[in-house]
């Protein structure tokens, strides 16, 4: 993966269409005008030329500025990694072969750390972050703001009180400026092997408030609940679609022998779980929808239970308690007039019982 030109000019005038349209990602691939993500949207870049293998390869030569990170990219075919162009934009970036040919995605991560109320979501989620103990999961899709929910959680903390708080992420994204807390923030490869590695160090590095980026394994998970168990307070994000279903990837991610056991843990540790979707709004841009479970007495017996499927009547008819199912967030966002009837009942895990409850 050599090339000659100097391709620096052509990626800092993608880069710069970017930040000025206010996109969320670039994308690149050979035979293709590069792309841009809008509002959920991608537009294409017809006044730019049509990428040839040697741009793509250029390109993603300019972002590998390390003789490291290019033998890992010949060696495994697709990369993870961040990006900082000036002061001005900050990428995720996943470089991979397809075809033979490189392929890239950038996905923007916004400079400044905002706010819940900022992206629209609950101040109920504000109570988890207050919590001393636990553990406490964000999921949803790829590119539906996890991670921004999460760093928001944990800046708030950050800000209120003097905890000492790791990140352990894959790549590092947002960027934290220690206030009352302590930050520290470990990149996986770079800063430590794997993510239940640096997981197991934190009972040695007198950690209050834990996050982890993403659990990819039952080694990681298994470890993050021990944490939990143990005085922590832990964050993490999955990608499954609602709360039943991420208590389901957790079980099942263990073998059967030690499956009871990890209920157990599960029933005492877990504080909640928080699903979302980014919606495209009618006024232009996106807006969350989302499912609240919060591990109440019945939440608890079930999981013990392997009662898991009924979960979501548990969440049906606990609003009071402050939970929320998908369908009521969605159903609220069409009151309101930010999202139309046709786009929220697309989002929606039980279309049948959305429609029962828009009539």
């Amino acid at each position: 993966m050599t090339t000659h030109m100097d391709y620096s000019p052509q990626l800092s005038n993608l880069i710069e269409t970017v930040v000025s349209q206010n996109a969320s990602a670039l994308h690149i691939t050979v035979g293709r005008h590069p792309a841009i993500r809008i509002a959920g949207e991608l537009i294409v870049l017809t006044k730019e030329e049509v990428i040839t293998p040697e741009v793509a390869e250029g390109l993603a030569e300019v972002m590998l500025f390390s003789n490291e990170e290019k033998k890992r990219f010949a060696e495994t075919r697709e990369l993870d990694f961040s990006y900082s162009y000036e002061s001005k934009a900050r990428f995720r970036v996943n470089i991979f072969r397809q075809r033979g040919m490189a392929g890239i995605a950038m996905r923007v991560v916004p400079a400044k750390i905002r706010t819940l109320e900022e992206l629209n979501l609950p101040s109920v989620l504000l109570d988890f972050a207050r919590k001393k103990q636990g553990f406490f999961l964000v999921v949803g899709p790829t590119g539906h703001g996890k991670t921004t929910t999460l760093v928001a959680l944990v800046d708030f903390i950050n800000h209120e009180r003097a905890e000492h708080i790791i990140t352990i992420e894959d790549p590092i994204e947002y960027l934290f400026n220690s206030d009352r807390s302590i930050v520290d923030q470990r990149e996986v490869r770079t800063d430590t092997m794997s993510f239940a590695a640096a997981l197991r160090s934190l009972f040695r590095e007198d950690v209050n408030v834990g996050m982890i980026g993403e659990m990819r394994d039952y080694e990681t998970m298994a470890t993050a609940v021990t944490a939990a168990e143990t005085g922590h307070l832990i964050f993490s994000s999955l990608h499954t679609n609602n709360a039943s279903q991420t208590i389901d990837r957790i079980i099942d991610s263990f073998p059967a022998g030690q499956q009871n056991q990890i209920r157990a843990q599960l029933s005492n540790s877990l504080l909640g779980v928080f699903s979302q979707r980014l919606l495209p709004r009618q006024s232009g841009g996106r807006i969350p929808a989302y499912e609240l479970m919060i591990v109440n007495s019945a939440v608890r017996n079930l999981i013990r239970e392997n009662k898991i499927h009924e979960i979501d009547l548990v969440i049906d008819t606990s609003s009071r308690e402050g939970m929320v199912s998908l369908n009521r967030s969605l159903l609220d966002l069409v009151r309101i007039g930010e999202v139309s009837m046709e786009v929220a009942a697309n989002y929606s895990l039980n279309p049948q019982e959305f429609q029962l409850l828009a009539r």
